[in-house]
């Protein structure tokens, strides 16, 4: 396990980060999703694809990474992208998990392998638009403890940066963001996901230009269970 500092607009990120199979050329970068870190995707991918050099990469503000500012997907995107140029290294996969296939996404590499990917927004279920509802009426009066009754289970114990941050990416329409990607791309879900669901899955395919779409058994996390399958057919599908 490692770290590199880095500096995006004029903040020092340090960013932690994992290297196996590090004499390979090619590389596959892993990225994690909200609230997440690289230890669950390495979990995941770590014993697949020995061909290629992995990078599993906590994101800022996330697992062992750092992060002093508000943030958008955007932001992100550039963070990654000077962390990689601080390694020297170019990337032939990237493969996201959520809010991670986001950012993914925006990096565009040659191939892109999305699992689960945020990016579609969900309609609210009557229960959480009640409760935002009734957070606007109430946040005038900045009652103590206010925030932390209201936020969503994944914000909960977070900084007030990261709780802007997560603001800011929960509600960013992605699909402009997918119909401008020219990666070839390589979608994966799971079709009982309730934090995106199947539907937004097969929006985000054929956004993509009608990428291949497989739908597995399982939830959000669908991939700890699939991670032999996903692999085997990113290394079949993702040769130049």
């Amino acid at each position: 396990m490692a770290s590199k500092d880095i500096i995006y607009k004029q903040n020092k990120f340090r960013l932690s980060y994992e290297i196996i199979n590090s004499s390979q050329k090619k590389v596959i970068l892993i990225l994690h999703g909200w609230g997440s870190n690289k230890k669950i995707m390495r979990k995941a991918f770590g014993n697949t694809m020995v061909d290629y050099k992995h990078i599993y990469l906590d994101l800022s503000g996330f697992g062992k990474s750092t992060n002093d500012i508000v943030l958008t997907s955007s932001d992100y995107a550039s963070i990654v992208d000077i962390f990689l140029d601080t390694l020297g290294v170019e990337v032939t996969i990237i493969m996201g998990h959520s809010f991670g296939g986001k950012v993914a996404t925006l990096l565009n590499p040659p191939y892109l392998v999305l699992l689960s990917s945020s990016g579609v927004l969900v309609p609210k279920v009557t229960s959480v638009r009640m409760k935002i509802a009734l957070f606007k009426i109430l946040k005038p009066f900045k009652l103590d403890r206010l925030h932390q009754l209201f936020v969503s289970d994944d914000a909960k114990g977070m900084s007030q940066n990261m709780y802007e941050t997560f603001k800011n990416v929960v509600n960013e329409d992605f699909e402009d963001n997918f119909v401008k990607n020219s990666s070839k791309a390589l979608c994966f879900w799971g079709k009982d996901d309730t934090a995106t669901p199947l539907w937004s899955g097969e929006k985000i395919a054929k956004l993509l230009d009608d990428a291949p779409f497989y739908p597995l058994d399982g939830d959000h996390f669908f991939f700890l269970n699939h991670s032999q399958f996903i692999a085997q057919t990113i290394t079949t599908k993702c040769k130049d």
